[in-house]
């Protein structure tokens, strides 16, 4: 099982002013600060957000895929308003997503290094917008 994941970055006071946004929405806040990292998490360090000196900020499609789980489609919603409210790009907006094994609602936005974050939840059919 994953224990930790960790997310380059090339500014690192500019990402962790939009991650403590971001993750706000999902019970996520700042644990740890060390000169050229922040932990983010509920009880631990789960999303290291690392600087990398010299890193080129990334293009929209390459960098890292993270999926966080929120308990409700308001947490997804809220995730969306506030990554784009902290300057993260709106990737798809948060909508319900039928496919053949499982139904999902989810949205996706991409910070400025090209990290795609997803927040995903599994609403049951009667509580689905």
């Amino acid at each position: 099982m994953i224990d930790h994941v960790s997310l380059a970055v090339s500014d690192l006071p500019r990402a962790v002013a939009f991650y403590e946004r971001v993750f706000a929405t999902l019970g996520m806040t700042r644990l740890v600060t060390r000169p050229a990292m922040v932990g983010f998490g509920k009880t631990y360090p789960e999303v290291w957000i690392n600087l990398r000196s010299g890193m080129k900020p990334l293009s929209p499609d390459s960098g890292v895929h993270l999926c966080l789980r929120a308990k409700t489609v308001a947490e997804v919603d809220a995730f969306h308003v506030a990554a784009v409210a902290a300057g993260g790009f709106s990737e798809s907006a948060p909508s319900l997503r039928p496919h053949d094994r499982v139904s999902y609602y989810a949205t996706f936005i991409a910070d400025a290094d090209g990290n795609r974050i997803e927040a995903v939840t599994f609403p049951k059919d009667d509580a689905a917008p």
